[in-house]
């Protein structure tokens, strides 16, 4: 049976003045948002953070090429990888095929003007040649960041929904008394 229609008017006034589910329901609209802003501050925060580790881990396996110590050791691309492994944490970064070593040496008549320095995104780009006494050394970690929230927020990142971070060390070698190792 069909409710009367002054019943029925008076059913709507009351569920209009009703204001016992106002909070829940704004929380609804909010609440995705916030949190969708939330998770991206702690992504880029986490992006940051292994930024700088891949940084530090640059500057420190660079100074293993800049005093010849890998070309003494007549180190190979893997080798200095797994070097370089060592250096950074296992938490952040998926070494074994994540991390892309790349070094290039430039004589050293031509200094650090000749040094030409352009984004590598395939692994198949990178090269290994530590060069010998005296070269101006560009030592280069690339690595590929998985991307989660942020990937929503901008297109400005690589084709596969990662994000780039590259941290580089320019130097000159040090006379070490190496010859060098062959370039690869």
């Amino acid at each position: 049976m069909p409710l009367p229609a002054h019943s029925f008017a008076r059913l709507l006034r009351r569920f209009r003045r009703n204001r016992r589910g106002v909070t829940a329901v704004e929380f609804a609209l909010v609440a995705p948002l916030f949190f969708a802003l939330l998770f991206a501050i702690i992504e880029v925060a986490l992006i940051f953070f292994a930024s700088q580790v891949l940084e530090t881990a640059t500057q420190d396996s660079s100074r293993f090429v800049m005093t010849g110590q890998a070309q003494g050791a007549n180190y190979s691309q893997q080798d200095f990888k797994k070097f370089v492994c060592g250096e950074v944490s296992s938490a952040l970064f998926d070494c074994t095929n994540g991390i892309y070593v790349d070094v290039r040496s430039y004589p050293s008549a031509t200094g650090f003007s000749s040094v030409n320095i352009t984004p590598i995104t395939d692994p198949t780009q990178v090269k290994w040649c530590p060069g010998k006494d005296g070269d101006v050394v560009v030592v280069r970690l690339f690595y590929q960041w998985p991307l989660f929230v942020t990937k929503v927020f901008s297109s400005t990142f690589l084709t596969n929904g990662k994000r780039l971070l590259i941290a580089t060390a320019t130097f000159k070698n040090e006379p070490a008394g190496t010859a060098g190792t062959t370039c690869s």
